[in-house]
């Protein structure tokens, strides 16, 4: 993609208004794409003729593309959202846009005409789910129609004009084979939870900002029977079940008049009044980890959730601060039992330098005393250095600690061989 020029802007704006002079703006976005390419085209080559422009056929049918892209898409966007392997779109200013490929974040040629056409990308993207950006209300969470999840904040708030975050929607479900083929885990770890989740172990998955939580949550639940009832609650739909039997939840932020909001505290109590075998919520935010917690204390077993946390301990730490935000007057002792009580298995997962995302730890739950979670760790990933290349090098292995959670899964009719938690993988060496 090769950086416009501020000629193909003027150009296509140009065009933009004419087109919208010669055809009626809702006609517009509802005529077949052929026939409004069609269109586009006699209009591109009447400009081009009375302004003496000259111009190729390859380059006249890109600013067709564009155009088109400009009336029914996102305008600059378009290409990039085509794009698969695109996991993240950054726009930082009108001129200034990055990508994340692979883990690893690149600049692109990829500009807006100004801070004005970006903003009316912007609007276009959040009127299409109902919801409006202005000065009164300068930030907005949204979702595109693909389920990317859509940040965009604007000046007063923004200082070098409008910015704009997109999360891509992955389709594609990861597999097991694909784990194990990216490195970002090895057989007998993935033996081990697979085992957990069908014995309807608690699992918290725990990490960063972009390090592969709501995939590795996607691909445990894999693992869950397909005749259970399971129940998902997201604030953006990202979760891909493979099970038939799932219902699923999304909340509502509340209107500019502050009301009509629904949030997860609220969908988790719909959720244990509809019967469900498992409840998966897609992120703990706040106070309704209390909802969860009880909801794994009194019979929903085998639920799951993630948390933004850089260990397993800091995981419980930021889930213990939830449950104070209800405000109920509960100690911290007891949170910490109830915590420790509810939930089993936490797995930490983490994007390292080189771009991979890997399960650094399984940890499982001990007990809880002198107001701290005991864990110990069954499997971990040990990093030993880098390569000439940049990966990074290091060892998948068990810790050779016999869980206690292997009496539950005997329980329930899994046997797991004791070479399973001694197992070793190195990584790039």
């Amino acid at each position: 993609m090769g950086r416009p020029t501020d000629r193909n802007f003027e150009l296509k704006s140009q065009i933009h208004k004419k087109l919208l002079g010669v055809l009626n703006l809702e006609r517009v976005s509802s005529l077949p794409k052929e026939r409004l390419r069609a269109e586009i085209g006699r209009v591109v080559e009447r400009l081009l003729e009375e302004e003496r422009v000259p111009m190729t056929t390859a380059e006249q049918n890109r600013i067709i593309e564009e155009v088109l892209d400009e009336v029914l898409g996102l305008g600059p966007l378009e290409p990039l959202l085509k794009e698969p392997s695109i996991s993240d779109i950054l726009v930082n200013r009108f001129d200034k846009v990055y990508i994340e490929r692979g883990g690893k974040l690149s600049e692109v040629p990829v500009r807006f005409r100004d801070n004005a056409h970006l903003l009316h990308i912007i609007e276009k993207i959040v009127s299409q789910v109902g919801r409006r950006i202005d000065e009164a209300q300068p930030i907005v969470d949204a979702r595109l129609a693909d389920g990317s999840r859509v940040n965009a904040i604007i000046p007063p708030l923004a200082l070098d004009g409008p910015s704009l975050s997109i999360r891509r929607f992955g389709r594609h479900v990861i597999t097991q084979e694909e784990m194990i083929q990216y490195k970002t885990t090895m057989p007998a770890m993935l033996k081990f939870l697979a085992a957990c989740v069908q014995a309807k172990t608690t699992v918290l998955v725990s990490g960063g900002t972009g390090s592969g939580k709501t995939t590795m949550l996607n691909a445990l639940s894999r693992f869950i029977p397909e005749e259970e009832r399971i129940v998902t609650i997201e604030d953006t739909a990202e979760l891909q079940l493979q099970q038939r039997h799932v219902v699923k939840f999304e909340t509502r932020p509340p209107n500019l008049n502050k009301e009509g909001g629904i949030n997860q505290r609220q969908l988790l109590r719909t959720a244990l009044r509809m019967r469900p075998d498992r409840i998966i919520v897609g992120e703990c935010r706040g106070a309704e980890a209390l909802d969860m917690l009880q909801a794994m204390n009194t019979g929903v077993e085998g639920s799951m959730s993630t948390v933004h946390a850089n260990t397993p301990k800091d995981a419980f730490s930021r889930l213990e601060t939830m449950v104070m935000m209800a405000d109920i007057e509960i100690p911290a002792r007891v949170i910490l039992q109830q915590l420790a009580s509810a939930i089993k298995l936490v797995v930490q997962v983490a994007r390292l330098q080189d771009g991979a995302r890997r399960i650094m730890s399984i940890a499982e739950v001990v007990a809880a005393h002198d107001d701290q979670v005991e864990l110990q760790e069954i499997f971990v990933f040990e990093r030993t250095g880098v390569t000439d290349q940049g990966k990074v090098k290091g060892v998948f292995r068990g810790t050779g600690v016999r869980p206690k959670i292997l009496e539950r899964l005997r329980v329930s009719g899994i046997q797991l061989p004791e070479s399973v938690f001694a197992e070793t993988m190195q990584v790039n060496q």
